[in-house]
């Protein structure tokens, strides 16, 4: 596998001892998709921990957050997956699953804070 000297390329070629180079895409490291899933996780948690703490009743804080957790940790990054399967089926791109999910908490935790920062 021989590296670019352009290392804003996103692909890396692979030669063959045909002297045929192949491209594998590259992905997001294990560990950022994991970061960014805990760190909306904790995101979300931690709004809603404010807002217990400066004295709004648990029922609708709970209420709220029954909706809301899992929109913003599983249907975003699902939605953004789901979008990736399909256009590689439609268009025949290669757009890692990985990606798209990490690409999916990234925004969402992108609009919590956007979210926050609006209602504080």
């Amino acid at each position: 596998m021989t590296v670019s000297p352009n290392s804003s390329k996103l692909l890396d070629k692979k030669s063959n001892n045909d002297g045929v180079d192949n491209i594998e895409p590259s992905l997001v490291p294990k560990g950022i998709t994991i970061g960014l899933a805990i760190f909306t996780f904790v995101l979300i948690a931690s709004g809603y921990g404010f807002r217990l703490a400066f004295g709004e009743q648990w029922q609708s804080v709970l209420q709220q957050a029954v909706i809301l957790v899992p929109v913003f940790v599983i249907g975003v990054p699902l939605l953004f997956w789901l979008g990736a399967t399909i256009m590689n089926k439609v268009t025949g791109m290669n757009i890692q699953r990985r990606n798209a999910l990490s690409l999916g908490w990234l925004i969402a935790s992108v609009t919590i804070l956007w979210l926050m920062g609006t209602y504080s």
